[in-house]
């Protein structure tokens, strides 16, 4: 892994927490770079998960599986933190599977490598509750569209919010199972938008 890649890294966590050098020289031993080749799992449902990544390049989604039908709800793009974190923290199966779209590389380290620096650091600990309270934001804005939007108003606020990733990058019928309704429902609403 290189001086640049690392410092992508660095960065990302800086949003969350100041890291003195001491601090972040204690993630470094915990750091190995991967490639996961499209189509291959990053997380499987079923399965415990156990790694928290950070995404270099490449794009991935994240689904649930109800009655065999795949059912996405989230997309991460280069400069994500990628984890099934939930079966992280509670050491139970995974429900949600992660799978790579592109060929991805990131640079990933063991939960239980962050538990133990959680021990040894407030701001690693720090760093471990404002994580957790990120991804709740970002669970409850997404329940809060899925229940309280319709469909049309969910694709215009993707196309608006910091989403465009999404509409650049992601096949149409994945973006409808983000959105909640059929690939005909999504055409017949962009067909209505481009009318207006």
């Amino acid at each position: 892994m290189s001086e640049q890649e690392l410092s992508r890294l660095h960065k990302a966590i800086s949003r969350f927490i100041k890291l003195s050098d001491h601090d972040w020289n204690m993630l470094l031993p915990c750091l190995e770079e991967r490639v996961i080749n499209k189509g291959e799992l990053f997380a499987q449902e079923g399965k415990i998960a156990r790694d928290v990544g950070f995404m270099l390049d490449g794009s991935m989604r994240h689904y649930y599986t109800h009655d065999g039908e795949e059912k996405t709800t989230y997309f991460y793009f280069e400069g994500h933190f990628v984890s099934a974190y939930i079966s992280c923290m509670s050491q139970k199966a995974s429900e949600l599977t992660i799978e790579a779209f592109t060929d991805c590389r990131l640079l990933v380290f063991r939960y239980s490598d962050l538990l133990h620096l959680f021990d040894q650091s407030h701001q690693w600990e720090r760093f471990g509750r404002l994580l957790a309270e990120y991804l709740a934001i970002g669970l409850e804005d997404r329940m809060k569209g899925l229940l309280m939007l319709s469909p049309e108003e969910r694709y215009i606020q993707l196309l608006q919010g910091n989403k465009q990733k999404i509409i650049e990058r992601i096949p149409q019928h994945y973006i409808s199972s983000y959105l909640g309704i059929t690939p005909v429902s999504l055409s017949r609403i962009r067909n209505r938008l481009t009318r207006r």
